[in-house]
């Protein structure tokens, strides 16, 4: 377990923002020791630097639990914030500078959040010098190794009997919808089941909670609450305060696919955009020829009320990708008993098939992940407008471009680059074939109306649909 104390002559400073403080805070244990490269690194507050990143998601995690998903309100109530990570002789030391008053109790910061804050730093280190110069990120299996690299270097990765379960959902869900999260989190963590998650509010946070109450009951000590996130949106999703294991990706389509070499099954609470990208993108996958054996079990679930977003979200797939991708999903409404049930049943096939096959408990390296899964897309209106989303071609194709388009939105939505280029150059165009661009319009235009796309206020469409 990780060990922290902030300095004694942590002090309390009032700036015209919000309360702040000032820190000197010791790591110890999972993150003890950086190399003077990957310090300097961190340091550099140049354009190919670290520093800024760092900053930026330091910021999100010392704002664990807010409210908000707009990726710059955090810089701007704490504009004067600084991190700076040191190397000394007897190991790393972090200064904060300006930090948020909420993360610290009495002049000391909480103990969950510094084990955060120092998974921020070994994350990006490790992609500062491993990642970037090691790595060989132009053939799939490169890829997968550096996606087992971070997970190894996060620790994250147990030798232990398949039980983890991979939960997505909506940052932006009412209240129903959130207590139903709870409650199948409350009834698969009773099942043994741990958790992992995008690490955000919504229902990311509900599985977590419910399950920590489950675990508490059936006197689970050891038990795993795993927030898998990437830089461009941790800030608009900051880690909600269960999550124990905070491992930060470098981009989307490697956070995907550590969801998906982790996962021994998923369920699917409802959500927005960035729910049906993590949908298009497990779909994709499963739809391969190599994969069609593969024990993957996944649910989509929501209470009563949700059954007409999963009825949507069923005519969309079926109508772009065929019933055979709508075959590789089971829905369950209002049912959090069934689904916990359902799924503890799923792993256990795949616990088989993992020992008759030799594959891993603890990494699905059998699992194949096509390489335009696993390429980073960075969304640009003339990219966005090439899309290919026409019918006529593989539907692992299709998938992997709807995925994009959504990912594009989701840019759009709550990373800083995305918002800048719509600021400047207007919304994204999306083309594509006439029933799949009124399908598509009809599920985004009822994200819109259910309100998932933003936490508060009116939200504005940074996208236009084009037939």
């Amino acid at each position: 377990m990780t060990d922290n104390h902030s300095s004694p002559q942590a002090a309390a400073v009032t700036t015209h923002k919000l309360p702040t403080v000032d820190a000197r805070i010791h790591p110890r244990g999972a993150l003890d020791v950086l190399s003077r490269a990957e310090v300097a690194r961190l340091r550099d507050a140049s354009g190919g630097g670290m520093h800024d990143l760092l900053r930026r998601c330091a910021l999100a995690v010392l704002t664990s639990g807010s409210a908000s998903d707009d990726p710059r309100a955090a810089q701007e109530l704490y504009p004067d914030f600084d991190i700076q990570v040191l190397q000394q002789d007897r190991g790393v030391r972090i200064d904060l500078h300006n930090a948020p008053a909420m993360a610290f109790v009495d002049g000391e910061i909480i103990r969950g959040v510094a084990e955060l804050l120092f998974a921020v730093v070994r994350d990006l280190a490790w992609t500062a010098i491993e990642l970037a110069e090691e790595a060989d990120l132009r053939s799939g299996e490169g890829i997968t190794d550096a996606v087992f690299g971070l997970l190894r270097n996060a620790r994250v990765l147990h030798p232990s009997d398949p039980n983890l379960v991979v939960c997505w959902g909506g940052h932006s869900i009412g209240r129903e919808e959130y207590v139903y999260t709870k409650q199948v989190g409350y009834e698969l963590g009773l099942r043994g089941l741990d958790i992992c998650t995008g690490c955000g509010p919504g229902a990311m946070k509900g599985p977590m909670k419910g399950a920590t109450i489950a675990h508490a009951k059936q006197r689970r000590r050891r038990t795993r609450y795993i927030g898998i996130t990437e830089p461009g949106i941790i800030a608009a999703e900051s880690p909600n305060p269960i999550v124990n294991h905070l491992v930060i990706m470098p981009d989307i389509e490697k956070r995907l696919e550590a969801f998906v070499r982790m996962a021994h099954g998923i369920i699917v609470f409802p959500g927005g955009v960035g729910t049906a990208e993590e949908i298009l993108y497990l779909l994709g996958i499963l739809l391969r020829e190599e994969n069609a054996g593969r024990r993957f079990p996944v649910i989509l679930t929501g209470p009563t009320g949700a059954a007409p977003y999963f009825e949507q979200i069923d005519r969309f797939i079926r109508l772009t990708l065929g019933d055979e991708a709508a075959s590789r999903y089971e829905i369950i409404v209002n049912d959090p008993e069934t689904v916990a049930r359902r799924m503890e049943s799923g792993i256990r096939k795949v616990r088989e098939q993992r020992i008759a096959q030799k594959d891993s408990f603890f990494f699905n390296w059998a699992l194949h992940v096509p390489l335009e899964f696993q390429q980073p897309f960075s969304p640009t209106h003339e990219l966005m407008a090439g899309l290919d989303l026409h019918h006529g071609r593989k539907p692992y194709e299709l998938a992997a471009d709807l995925r994009r388009a959504f990912s594009g939105i989701v840019a759009g939505n709550v990373k800083e680059d995305g918002m800048r280029r719509i600021e400047r150059f207007g919304p994204f165009e999306i083309h594509g074939d006439a029933d799949i661009m009124q399908a598509l319009d009809a599920l985004l235009r009822a994200f819109v109306e259910q309100r998932r796309m933003k936490i508060a206020g009116d939200y504005r469409p940074c996208y236009r649909v084009v037939a």
